[in-house]
């Protein structure tokens, strides 16, 4: 437990030095070319770059592989499974912000999913009319009243908010995965979860048009500020099958995967 807390305070370290040096950075950025939500855009597109890099080398490939070789069927159960892990989170952010219904929604998908549903493999629970909205610590920071913050992006874990990669550590430790003793077996699921993550992605990229770093800025800010307000922004763009960026997974918030 100590070599934990060790971990989980260096982490909590790591973000507030990388706050730190970007607030250097932002005063070379020339005021006329800032955008208003994005005023680190010089940093961040460095950043920005080394995270393609890095999927163009290792993630997109080994996604495309994990795509072909894997059944459709077997591929929908594990995203069923890490998104039930995701339950006990959203269930208590919902307590955090006054929501008590969808709290308790959240918590009979996790008894329900984790029983009848095989550990999560098969979302039961959605069969039966139950459904939730997602909740983590960002949106809780959001609707307790805390500024957003400019555009961030983070290496590895990809688009954030200053508001978002704060609620980081707490996403952390209320995820399943992150109580795993067994280090094997810990990063092992966290890299499955990255994996199909990324492969659920593999379409919908196809999608992007104009400037790549562009579109996913606005994307992640637009989808965020509708989740925060409970979609009283309007019909969220991005509900559709065709066009479902879940920026929130898609940051890869379980920070095990930057160890």
């Amino acid at each position: 437990m100590v070599v934990k807390q060790a971990r989980f305070y260096t982490r909590a370290l790591v973000v507030l030095a990388t706050l730190a040096m970007l607030a250097g950075c932002a005063g070379r950025v020339a005021v006329e070319d800032r955008h208003p939500d994005d005023p680190w855009e010089g940093f961040n597109r460095q950043v920005f770059a080394f995270n393609e890099a890095v999927d163009r080398a290792v993630l997109k490939p080994v996604a495309r592989g994990y795509r072909t070789v894997t059944p459709q069927p077997v591929q929908t159960g594990v995203g069923n499974f890490f998104s039930n892990l995701g339950e006990i989170r959203t269930a208590l952010n919902s307590l955090l912000q006054g929501k008590p219904a969808n709290a308790g929604r959240a918590t009979s998908r996790f008894v329900i999913n984790s029983t009848v549903g095989i550990a999560g493999l098969w979302d039961f629970a959605t069969h039966m009319g139950i459904t939730v909205r997602d909740e983590d610590f960002g949106q809780t920071l959001g609707v307790w009243g805390v500024a957003e913050g400019p555009y961030l992006v983070l290496p590895f874990l990809g688009p954030s908010t200053v508001r978002d990669t704060a609620g980081l550590p707490l996403d952390t430790v209320t995820y399943p995965v992150y109580y795993v003793e067994n280090d094997k077996v810990r990063y092992g699921l966290t890299a499955l979860r990255v994996i199909d993550l990324r492969a659920g992605f593999l379409d919908q990229e196809e999608l992007i048009r104009g400037d790549r770093y562009v579109f996913i800025r606005d994307a992640y800010l637009q989808r965020r500020r509708f989740e925060v307000s409970d979609g009283e922004l309007g019909d969220d763009p991005f509900a559709s099958d065709e066009f479902d960026f879940d920026f929130d997974d898609a940051d890869f918030d379980d920070a095990e995967f930057a160890d």
